[in-house]
């Protein structure tokens, strides 16, 4: 299948390197995660281009055949732009809908603020990562531990494998702040789950993690455009606008939570 999106061309490369499994059927694609189904993300189906309320009846069954385990629906949209008026269907059957922004940059530089009172390096340690899955947690109320737990192995096989890094910023031996760049093909490099402490927000940590992270991936993996996907409408976008992303697609999301 055609995928136009930037954002999940990238999200897909990153699936595979993660251990999920990437099903191209042609007139949609399935992203499965077997260990974690509970991962709304991890087990999905990206669709060409937004359903009418008819074609949705017909997703929605698709849904349930590929993953009967699941009590979730997630889907993607792959076309390159759009608003969330394109995902009516999905929002008249119930289902939450957004519309993000899809960032790169070519460049970076400091933030405004860039903190430096803290450490900024990659996670190595089995304690580096224990403290990954408690900047998870802090952060992810609904999740569960099992999910978390989950989520975090995941993360560091990505980076055991060897194509990119989980960074932290480390206030004294506390991790506060964190974020994965990899390289999702030739030339780009994808940012992934940008967290900071909510204790820790406003302090510049994460601006300058960014601006970090971005030159060890123009640096060392070889990118010349990395990728970001924010909510633009929360605050952390103008984080990233600060450090030389600019917003240049709009990824198109469906879900439903269980129940």
């Amino acid at each position: 299948m055609e995928i136009p999106s930037l954002a999940f061309r990238t999200d897909l490369a990153l699936a595979r390197l993660a251990g999920s499994e990437v099903d191209d059927r042609g007139d949609h694609v399935v992203v499965r995660t077997p260990d974690n189904p509970d991962y709304y993300w991890g087990n999905y189906l990206l669709l060409p281009r937004p359903p009418t309320a008819a074609e949705l009846s017909a997703w929605e069954a698709t849904f349930a055949r590929t993953f009967p385990a699941c009590r979730h629906r997630a889907y993607g949209v792959a076309t390159a732009d759009g608003t969330r008026s394109d995902l009516a269907a999905f929002s008249d059957a119930g289902l939450e809908v957004d519309a993000s922004t899809v960032m790169t940059a070519s460049a970076v530089h400091e933030p405004p603020r860039p903190n430096d009172q803290a450490t900024y390096r990659p996670l190595t340690t089995d304690d580096d990562w224990d403290q990954q899955v408690g900047l998870w947690s802090s952060g992810e109320e609904d999740a569960t531990p099992d999910f978390v737990r989950a989520k975090v192995a995941a993360e560091r096989r990505m980076t055991e494998a060897g194509a990119g890094a989980w960074w932290g910023a480390f206030v004294g031996t506390r991790l506060l702040s964190s974020m994965g760049l990899f390289a999702a093909s030739p030339g780009l490099a994808r940012f992934q789950q940008v967290q900071t402490h909510p204790d820790a927000r406003g302090r510049g940590l994460a601006g300058t993690l960014v601006h970090r992270v971005g030159r060890y991936g123009f640096d060392e993996l070889g990118a010349h455009t990395l990728v970001m996907v924010a909510d633009p409408e929360y605050l952390a976008i103008r984080v990233y606008r600060s450090v030389g992303f600019d917003g240049t697609e709009t990824q198109l999301q469906a879900q439903r939570r269980p129940g």
